[in-house]
């Protein structure tokens, strides 16, 4: 299979201010045009309590309002969601969100857990368990978004779709605002966007820059210790110059994570037609 490689549009990483500022305006603007066409009445987003869920909170709370339609935002914990990380997530919520809930689902876990078969305190185990948690939170924002004639917010980066750091069917929504932002840009537009916000809502999202990146989901204590780098600023790093041909890094723990999550980037896999037409 043919590897997708970002080209030369991707690099450098924006920086600085006016970067920033035209990069939010072009996001609001896009979401905002796309509103108006699709004619939506709601956005729903999920709420982990990391930096990317809280970015688009931040980015998408003005483009509804001036649509005059609801952001519903939901905090969906289970099990393995540390306190601090539903801190920060209802404290988000609170702050952007024109609907929001904390919901815990811990008891239905808990029974579909059942479900799963052969399963033990292996990495393994922890990683199918961590997907039907992701998948159940798909569930229920969803079926808000249907409920309410609206769409289901995509939280991914960029740096995360490059290493398959997301669960399929659970992870992925209907439209994807910063999937072709970097990490290091994820962070670079959220300290940009502090200066508009009230104290409150510079509160929560400032709590989100500064936490340690986690997908709560039990499967290790951090994302960067699954990614085999220290944090995500080292991870771009890597990228950048694997992409730039410095093929000494082809063995990196990263690298190697992106190769084998290709087949997550082509899902789903396809049979073409003119191969279903071969002679």
């Amino acid at each position: 299979m043919q590897m997708t490689r970002p080209d030369q549009l991707y690099f450098p990483f924006l920086e600085g201010d006016e970067a920033m500022d035209k990069l939010a305006k072009r996001i609001r603007n896009t979401v905002s045009e796309y509103l108006e066409s699709s004619k939506l009445q709601s956005l729903v987003l999920g709420i982990s309590g990391g930096i990317d869920s809280a970015l688009c909170a931040a980015l998408l709370m003005p483009v509804c309002e001036a649509h005059n339609i609801p952001l519903i935002g939901r905090s969906i914990t289970i099990e393995t969601n540390k306190e601090d990380e539903i801190a920060r997530s209802i404290a988000v919520g609170e702050a952007f969100c024109h609907d929001f809930q904390h919901l815990d689902l811990t008891s239905t876990f808990l029974e579909n857990k059942k479900l799963l078969v052969n399963y033990d305190d292996s990495q393994l185990s922890k990683m199918r368990q961590g997907n039907m948690k992701a998948r159940m939170r798909m569930m229920v924002l969803f079926d808000l978004a249907q409920l309410n004639r609206g769409m289901v917010i995509s939280t991914d980066n960029y740096t995360e779709l490059l290493t398959g750091f997301w669960t399929l069917h659970g992870d992925v929504g209907d439209y994807a605002p910063i999937q072709q932002l970097w990490k290091t840009e994820v962070y670079a537009l959220s300290n940009f966007l502090l200066k508009e916000e009230n104290e409150k809502q510079q509160s929560a999202l400032q709590s989100c820059i500064d936490a340690t990146p986690v997908d709560g989901l039990g499967i290790s204590s951090c994302d960067c210790e699954q990614l085999g780098v220290p944090n995500y600023f080292e991870a771009d790093k890597v990228f950048a110059a694997f992409f730039k041909g410095d093929e000494s890094l082809r063995e990196h723990p990263l690298i190697k994570r992106y190769f084998a999550s290709e087949y997550k980037r082509h899902n789903p896999a396809w049979i073409s037609r003119a191969d279903l037409m071969a002679e």
